[in-house]
């Protein structure tokens, strides 16, 4: 029986940065997952690109991954955010010289760098392709039986497998749950201006928008990572539309600002839909990630809610362990579901305001939103508290976050 300080049932972005986190300071982890990591780490596995909160890009230094990432990433220096293509809108734009709001990269990019990162660990068991057959949670432990006959065994079982967590749903916890009448549309594209570092939301009524600023290909040309909302029964049309009908439509809601624009990759799509665990904790078990909850990605905040989680999660176990306390302690388990459920229910219902309150048709509701956006605009203070939502630095943060070891 092979035992550590932890077992991680998946070794996706969220459950490898955990491990990471938690080696850094002492403590052992074994990470399961059945998905083969040659296959994984391919380009055609995962084409998305993802914007690091600057918050998140902070813990992912302090852990020793940024250092792997230097260079590969577009920084996000301002936000414009519009009703269509109205004139008017918010713009965010963090002082001259201050940090950027976030950092884009290819998610390929990240999975490789925080794979390297944990197979240099001396705390870290990577248990890949692996499947647990069985599941055991009791007073004296956690323990996990996999397909092929290995048994582990660790104080505490962490759940990051992702939307359709089979531990969540083995472990009786409820969700509240709902589909959008929506799918995201991903793609990259070049074009022949420069985004000067500028992120874009575009709120149409059929769904926003999204413009992701990343580094320039091989070739030389401006980049961007497309998330473009439409309803369902649309996106198997717009999905078969030829490279080049498929970039003219994005240059048409692009409004032409980024002239002319090119494919640059495969395209895919995904249904959106809205999950909230009712409690993230359960006996020796703690959900991190979208096992515990999952947001539209109007405002890029999924896989940082994520992060957050794993940062609060290491710290309590880090501080949990110096206190010689068992690391499936209820009262620990207790400390991470109040710091994180308030956040992760503000940020959620946030997401779910904003997709409902800007799909309401008419003029209007547009006249009345550029008038709302316009008020944002004027009144820094609130601004600056809606730019610091987006970087990932509201709340009581956790160590990692601001950069911090534990």
């Amino acid at each position: 029986m092979t035992q550590a300080d932890v077992i991680i049932l998946g070794g996706g972005l969220v459950g490898l940065t955990l491990a990471i986190a938690l080696d850094r300071h002492g403590l052992s982890s074994i990470v399961v997952d059945p998905a083969d990591p040659q296959t994984t780490l391919s380009p055609q596995y995962d084409g998305r690109a993802t914007a690091v909160a600057s918050a998140s890009w902070r813990m992912l230094e302090a852990i020793g991954v940024g250092e792997r990432l230097q260079g590969h990433g577009c920084p996000i220096r301002s936000i414009r955010v519009s009703d269509g293509l109205e004139p008017g809108g918010l713009v965010f734009d963090p002082p001259a010289g201050d940090d950027p709001l976030g950092i884009m990269f290819e998610n390929r990019l990240l999975r490789a760098a925080l794979r390297d990162t944990a197979l240099a660990a001396k705390n870290i068991e990577l248990v890949m392709p692996a499947r647990p057959a069985e599941t055991v949670r009791d007073g004296s432990g956690a323990r996990v039986a996999l397909e092929d006959g290995r048994l582990l065994a660790a104080p505490l079982l962490v759940g990051a497998e992702g939307r359709g967590s089979p531990t969540r749903e083995a472990a009786g916890i409820p969700i509240a749950r709902w589909s959008y009448d929506h799918a995201a549309i991903i793609a990259t594209v070049t074009h022949e201006r420069s985004h000067e570092n500028v992120a874009y939301e575009i709120f149409y009524p059929a769904g926003p928008f999204a413009i992701l600023p990343m580094l320039p290909g091989t070739d030389g040309l401006g980049r961007s990572a497309i998330v473009w909302s439409v309803k369902a029964d649309d996106a198997p049309a717009i999905l078969g539309l030829p490279d080049r009908a498929m970039a003219a439509e994005i240059e048409k809601r692009m409004g032409g600002f980024l002239g002319k624009v090119e494919l640059a990759g495969p395209r895919a799509s995904y249904r959106l839909g809205f999950h909230h665990a009712a409690t993230i904790t359960g006996e020796r078990l703690a959900l991190v990630g979208d096992a515990a909850h999952g947001i539209h990605p109007i405002a890029g905040q999924g896989l940082n809610l994520g992060f957050r989680d794993a940062a609060a999660l290491a710290q309590v176990l880090v501080e949990g362990s110096r206190l010689g306390l068992d690391l499936g302690d209820a009262q620990l388990l207790s400390r991470y579901e109040r710091w994180r459920s308030l956040d992760t229910l503000m940020v959620a219902a946030a997401t779910d305001g904003l997709t409902r309150l800007y799909g309401i048709p008419g003029r209007t509701a547009s006249a009345i939103r550029r008038f709302g956006m316009g008020a944002v605009q004027r009144i820094r203070p609130l601004k600056d508290q809606l730019m610091a939502e987006a970087r990932g630095e509201s709340g009581e943060l956790p160590l990692l976050l601001r950069g911090l070891p534990i």
